[in-house]
């Protein structure tokens, strides 16, 4: 049996999938088994909790082998995954697969990202065997810009020239699957990346492709996106680590290209014109009845 925690986020109901089609035995971990009901319909086995409730997760570890760990960006972070690793090595839980970020590190310039180096640093002291999987930029942190681009055909962001190698959810989801049953070896942390680093205005101009409009990018400085970003009701905090974030794709921290999405799972990386083809419609700008 197969955990899956974070089963109804993004990339978790990707790892769902993705075990689905492998024929695995999945439980997945939510909140909302209402959500879930929707996503999976009744091909996966619900456990109902929360990490703030320990006994809810250790009632989702029985007879589990493996598990993915994944939860919410939250200042509660560590005290959740990091429980949840101890609830599992009580269980006997034979291999936890971790999804992390680039720059993961404990004292990273970022906060979500040292939380992660918190919590695989706690993994690896926990002496259970596990894989990290660190991915950088997901393509479908993009559709955060839907709105802008729909309305005015732009897509504003703090990235100058940055080059990142952005991945696809869906190429996360069957990493993690593959390795959730098998594949990839104890003790390793694979980067997991798409199978180019590319620009906004790339971005753009695969948008403009996809879209068959003109998708123009808007280079902001950092103090207006952090105020943009605000403005949508994110809390200050959040803003400003989004911020730091993109300085750092500035200095090229996501510039790196790996394999590891083919070497896992046997199929290469999709690239993000696949991405702006599949999510056209999201972007296309909506018609106006007369």
């Amino acid at each position: 049996m197969i955990l899956v925690t974070g089963a109804t986020g993004t990339t978790g109901s990707e790892v769902v999938r993705a075990l689905e089609r492998r024929g695995a035995r999945v439980r997945a971990f939510v909140r909302d088994p209402g959500k879930a009901q929707v996503l999976f319909g009744d091909a996966v086995e619900l456990a109902t909790g929360d990490f703030a409730d320990a006994e809810s997760v250790r009632a989702a570890l029985e007879g589990v082998d493996t598990v993915l760990l994944s939860c919410a960006d939250d200042p509660r972070r560590v005290e959740w995954e990091t429980s949840a690793i101890d609830a599992a090595g009580a269980a006997g839980v034979e291999r936890i697969v971790k999804l992390s970020t680039i720059g993961a590190a404990p004292d990273a310039p970022v906060a979500f990202w040292a939380w992660h180096g918190v919590v695989e640093r706690h993994l690896r002291l926990s002496g259970i065997p596990a894989v990290v999987l660190r991915s950088t930029f997901y393509m479908s942190n993009l559709l955060a810009a839907v709105d802008p681009v729909v309305r005015e055909g732009r897509l504003y962001a703090p990235a100058g020239d940055a080059k990142v190698a952005m991945i696809d959810p869906r190429d996360v989801g069957a990493v993690a699957a593959a390795v959730l049953t098998g594949a990839g070896d104890d003790g390793q942390t694979y980067v997991l990346t798409g199978p180019q680093a590319i620009t906004w205005a790339r971005v753009a101009a695969e948008l403009s492709t996809a879209t068959g409009r003109r998708v123009e990018f808007v280079d902001v400085p950092d103090d207006g996106a952090r105020l943009a970003l605000i403005e949508t009701g994110l809390p200050e905090f959040v803003a400003e680590q989004l911020v730091k974030i993109f300085g750092l794709l500035r200095e090229g921290v996501a510039e790196q290209v790996t394999d590891s999405v083919e070497s896992l799972t046997g199929m290469p990386a999709r690239a993000f014109a696949e991405f702006a083809r599949d999510r056209a419609g999201l972007f296309a700008p909506v018609a106006v009845e007369r």
